[in-house]
């Protein structure tokens, strides 16, 4: 087993000292540095107490810590992510409804369904629902104004592009978004809900399947056959409840910016570093 630790600034020399404390903590034989911002301890022997007391210090030092198997990125075929606050820092829904003055109620849900403490689908319809009336002009000013990449995103596509794996998005969001997401990215496939319009305006619906838990599981399964290879060569990337079941059947699991449940469950936590941090575990 390793540790990989990795910050957001310069990891050596500057945190040195940490980095030779977990060392000895988990009885490196040897520190081999990735990059400035990364390094791996390899055949590190570490019980669960231990690795705790680890994670604590990296916490404090605001480090993310990888302990696992070392992986390849030829072991992988398929990058899978969330979009709301993983691949973007936004939250579409709750920009949306912004623009009817109503952000702090429908924010207030969609934290308690990303917490896991009610059903994705109920949030859903109970948040779109509030939206019933605003003009659908209201999404393309959201996009422009407010939706930003995360940190590391674009250069975590280009690597993996670049390597040959294919990229899903996949949302509990909406199409609205997604569809110009997978464009602007030149993502291989996108999947997200789709938003009633009539006339021009939200009429609080959405049409079809609604994309919960088990809807993107059964989509990272889906794209999967079509690829002719198994969940365990996708990389899946999430922060919210309605992620897990995915996260759960892939190879390695990505946590980013997550709610504790998901950080719990996750393959690694990523708490500072960008989305390109995945790419100094491959």
């Amino acid at each position: 087993m390793n540790l990989i630790i990795q910050g957001l600034h310069t990891v050596l020399p500057q945190q040195a000292a940490t980095i030779q404390s977990i060392a000895q903590m988990s009885g490196a034989q040897k520190i081999a540095p990735i990059n400035t911002k990364a390094v791996r301890l390899e055949n590190v022997q570490c019980d669960a107490k231990i690795l705790q007391a680890i994670q604590e210090l990296c916490l404090q030092e605001q480090l993310d810590v990888y302990h696992g198997q070392a992986h390849q990125l030829s072991d992988f075929k398929l990058v899978a992510m969330d979009m709301d606050s993983t691949l973007i820092t936004i939250e579409c829904i709750d920009e949306i409804a912004d623009m009817q003055g109503l952000k702090p109620q429908v924010a207030e849900i969609t934290e308690a369904a990303m917490r896991g403490e009610i059903e994705f689908q109920e949030s859903l319809i109970r948040r779109v629902g509030l939206l019933k009336g605003l003009e659908a002009s209201a999404l393309q000013r959201v996009y422009d104004q407010r939706l930003q990449l995360s940190l590391g995103a674009e250069n975590m596509l280009k690597q993996v592009q670049q390597a040959g794996l294919k990229t899903l998005l996949v949302s509990g969001g909406f199409t609205f978004f997604t569809d110009r997401m997978k464009s602007r990215l030149n993502l291989d496939y996108s999947h997200a809900n789709v938003l009633e319009i009539i006339d021009d305006k939200l009429t609080g619906k959405v049409i079809g399947t609604i994309v919960d838990a088990d809807e993107k599981k059964r989509t990272v399964e889906k794209i999967c056959v079509e690829l002719g290879i198994s969940p365990q060569q996708a990389i899946v990337m999430g922060d919210g409840a309605n992620d897990l079941k995915m996260m759960g059947i892939a190879g390695l699991s990505v946590a980013f910016r997550a709610k504790p449940v998901v950080c719990a469950q996750a393959s690694v936590a990523l708490n500072f570093v960008g989305l390109d941090g995945v790419l100094n575990l491959l």
